[in-house]
């Protein structure tokens, strides 16, 4: 039978089984066979690594004796200081942090700043992608302390590009000392980078007419080139500049972020110094910012979790061409300071993240749902209709001045 009688007498026609419909072979090769074709790679990326772990063993094998001796006979005071440095380091960028917000109207205390500081960073440099991870969780934690979408973003794009400024001053300044030949223009765009950064930020906040203006006038082309109507976009856009409003970076607030941001850097760079005066070896400064910022600058690179070989084969390059230490020293000076400043890290972060971070990971899902509403409606939401007997508590204040 081609029908089948429902309840109550309902004729009710039997939906086809599309649970087993096989695709036809002209859609296109699947994810799994475009996957298939790029297998070599692993293996490519296997071996290059694995040749890399051979190739710095070999070197390295003659002088390990060495460097086991160096750590057996460390010098517990300077690994002490060593721990010391990178607290003060990852406090300083836990500063950087709330300094950051607090000029977007969002209060945080320093401890729940550093709290997030450990804890991503134990993400970073342990997963892999962590630095994905790493973000999307700073971004989430920001957002339940009150900040708004841009607001939150923000935060995270001016503290990396300060980080990123200052690491390249680092660079610099090492070539300096050492009487390598620096490009002037090199040293100038990386200030004058920083100092515009500034003004730029102060500027959007300030002049938001201006920007909505310019976004209006490349809007309204786009639009047209895609046959929408003039405004489309726009509500969005006055939302965004509306965040960016609330972001209020003063001379102040600007000053007191780049002197923390300072702190940062010079306190991982102290750590890096300590871990070489812990096991003996008496480093040129020179060799030390070079061999600090070639190491930092490698650890972007996501080959790794937390670059690993790639950063600790780096630093001990240079800290034996730059930094005038034996080959033997370097290795064990590197051993400390990424046990400090990697391992010991890790260990605390994911502490401080099973304490204090791991129920709002079990309530993410109810969040982020409620986030995504919320932006919905702020988005879309139709403009206030004054109504004559119901005035806002603005208008009703402007009634009473002019009044």
């Amino acid at each position: 039978m081609s029908e089948l009688l429902g309840y109550a007498g309902q004729v009710v026609t039997p939906q086809p089984d599309r649970s087993e419909v096989v695709p036809h072979a002209s859609e296109g090769p699947t994810p799994d066979r475009q996957r298939g074709r790029f297998w070599w790679l692993k293996w490519v990326a296997g071996v290059l690594l694995v040749a890399l772990l051979v190739g710095e063993g070999v070197y390295l094998w003659p002088r390990l004796h060495e460097s086991w001796i160096a750590l057996s006979e460390i010098h517990w005071g300077w690994l002490a200081a060593c721990v010391l440095a990178q607290a003060v380091s990852l406090s300083g960028y836990g500063r950087v942090q709330k300094q950051l917000l607090r000029a977007g109207g969002v209060t945080v205390s320093q401890r729940k700043s550093v709290s997030v500081v450990y804890a991503s960073t134990a993400m970073a440099v342990t997963l892999p992608a962590g630095q994905v991870f790493s973000t999307a969780f700073t971004y989430r934690e920001t957002r339940r302390w009150g900040a708004s979408p841009v607001v939150a973003s923000w935060q995270l794009a001016i503290s990396g590009v300060i980080a990123g400024i200052g690491l390249a001053l680092i660079g610099v300044g090492g070539a300096l000392l050492v009487g390598g030949s620096v490009s002037p223009f090199t040293l100038t765009f990386s200030i004058a980078g920083l100092i515009a950064l500034i003004f730029a930020v102060r500027y959007v906040s300030a002049h938001p007419n201006s920007i909505e203006a310019a976004v209006r006038w490349v809007l309204v082309r786009v639009n047209a080139m895609r046959n929408k109507p003039a405004n489309t976009g726009m509500s969005a856009v006055r939302e965004m500049l509306q965040q960016l409003e609330s972001v209020q970076l003063g001379k102040r607030d600007g000053a007191i972020t780049l002197g923390w941001s300072a702190v940062h850097r010079v306190a991982d760079l102290a750590c890096l110094a300590a871990a070489c005066y812990a096991i003996g070896a008496d480093p040129a400064l020179s060799g030390l910012l070079i061999a600090f910022a070639a190491g930092k600058a490698v650890a972007t690179i996501p080959l790794a979790p937390g670059g690993l070989v790639f950063v600790d084969a780096t630093l001990i390059a240079t800290l034996t061409t730059a930094a005038s230490i034996s080959a033997s020293q370097a290795v064990a000076a590197a051993f400390v300071y990424r046990g400090v400043s990697f391992i010991l890290v890790a260990i605390v972060g994911w502490i401080v993240f099973l304490f204090l971070f791991r129920r709002h990971q079990h309530e993410d899902l109810e969040f982020d749902v409620e986030l995504e509403r919320s932006e919905q409606r702020a988005l879309h939401e139709p403009p206030a209709i004054q109504i004559e007997g119901l005035e806002s508590p603005k208008g009703e204040r402007s009634h009473r001045e002019n009044g």
